[in-house]
């Protein structure tokens, strides 16, 4: 039986195991009559994935699911080739960077690109924190390719596949030319690798979108009404009385404990516009700007420690811990500001954090409501002690080396 890969026709991510098999030379079925939404929803389908999703590979040896584990199958089906590295350090950086094109460059792309085409609820914080997280990702990826033709060793792997599939999205959904322009050498590395033969084959010529997506409206459009008849005036008739069974005016929503609190003087909103602008002198404009608007009576500091980092020994599995955990605070984000710091070099990685909260206490219902708070050692920062304020600048700045370490990554709610 010939391998068969179920997909819809353009899905971005099954190209990498179809742009893998023209460079080792294996032969992919792919049927023209795969409709989504039905053919992956037959009882044949759902034996090879459960879950309903695409793309599946269909092997004689049995099917194989999600993207990249297909295109590690593809790239070794013909033994040893370039495409997996020629030393077990470059076999290792192509696993790296294929897990870090997926989570920092793919989920972030999802992110920005889903909620715009009504995929998933819209909101413009959520968006730009998205974005943000996303340029931070770019950044180090300009920066590795500021030296560097390709990901790993001096010619394509599969980590290039899987990168350049993943950007292929961005690129050709939300990721403007001002946008990529920041990043120029990622710009010049995506144009040179999608258009070598292999690439070329499968995803054709590729074109840049000129503009972000419209926001989706929330209205689904109305049908329209056919045109009543014209009634015949009839006699008034006397209002019949309301039955206890009917529906009761709808509840006004209580409002959230933290909206009842005194005004404060602090805006959060001010203070989230400073530190997301200031590109420049960051502690003399940012850093100062936040003190000098602090409210110590409207708004609380807290540190937080993980405490189980002796589990955090692959590096992409504690960023996307702490990913999972910036995702579940969402329902704070009016009411809060956060940094999340991943420190060391290698495993086991630290898991340090700031939090601002609206009130002096850290809210009820966000202890109640985002498991992940029960992980942490959470202490109250006493801004009278100097060391204690600097340590809240430093992380706030992500100072580097922090406590002596240098910093994998640092996230931040906003």
């Amino acid at each position: 039986m010939a391998l068969v890969l179920h997909t819809y026709k353009g899905n971005k991510s099954a190209d990498k195991a179809l742009i893998a098999a023209e460079y080792v030379g294996v032969k992919i079925d792919v049927p023209s009559d795969f409709e989504m939404g039905v053919t992956n929803k037959t009882p044949e389908f759902l034996k090879m994935n459960p879950i309903g999703k695409v793309p599946v590979l269909e092997t004689p040896e049995g099917s194989v699911f999600e993207s990249n584990a297909i295109a590690r199958y593809v790239s070794r089906l013909n033994g040893d080739n370039s495409l997996n590295g020629s030393s077990l350090i470059e076999y290792a950086q192509v696993e790296q960077w294929s897990d870090f094109a997926s989570l920092e460059i793919y989920g972030n792309i999802l992110r920005w690109f889903g909620p715009r085409m009504g995929f998933m609820p819209y909101s413009a914080p959520a968006e730009e924190g998205t974005i943000s997280a996303l340029k931070r990702a770019l950044d180090a990826l300009n920066t590795h390719l500021a030296s560097n033709t390709y990901l790993v060793g001096h010619s394509i792997t599969l980590a290039d596949i899987t990168t350049v599939c993943n950007l292929n999205l961005g690129f050709a959904t939300v990721m403007t030319k001002k946008f990529t322009s920041e990043f120029p050498h990622v710009e010049r590395y995506f144009w040179t690798v999608v258009n070598q033969p292999n690439f070329k084959k499968v995803v054709g010529d590729v074109k840049q979108t000129e503009a972000v997506p419209p926001i989706a409206s929330k209205k689904a459009a109305q049908p329209a009404k056919p045109k009543e008849e014209p009634k015949k005036k009839e006699a008034p008739v006397a209002e019949a009385p309301k039955l206890a069974e009917e529906e009761e005016a709808p509840k006004p929503k209580a409002k959230n404990p933290l909206d009842l609190l005194p005004p404060s003087p602090m805006v959060l909103d001010d203070w989230k516009r400073l530190y997301s602008n200031t590109k420049s002198n960051f502690r003399e404009v940012a850093i100062k700007g936040f003190w000098d608007m602090y409210d110590p009576e409207g708004y609380s500091l807290w540190f937080c420690d993980y405490k189980y980092n002796d589990e955090n020994m692959v590096s992409f599995v504690t960023l996307n811990k702490v990913g999972g955990f910036l995702q579940r605070m969402d329902l704070a984000r009016k009411y809060s500001f956060g940094k999340m710091l991943i420190c060391g070099s290698e495993g086991p990685f630290k898991v340090k954090g700031l939090w601002l909260f609206r009130g002096p206490e850290i809210p009820k219902f966000i202890m109640d409501e985002v498991y992940d708070m029960e992980l942490y050692e959470w202490t109250k920062v006493d801004i009278s002690d100097e060391a204690q304020k600097e340590r809240v600048s430093q992380m706030i700045e992500d100072a580097e080396p922090f406590e002596g370490e240098a910093l994998l990554d640092a996230k931040c709610f906003k």
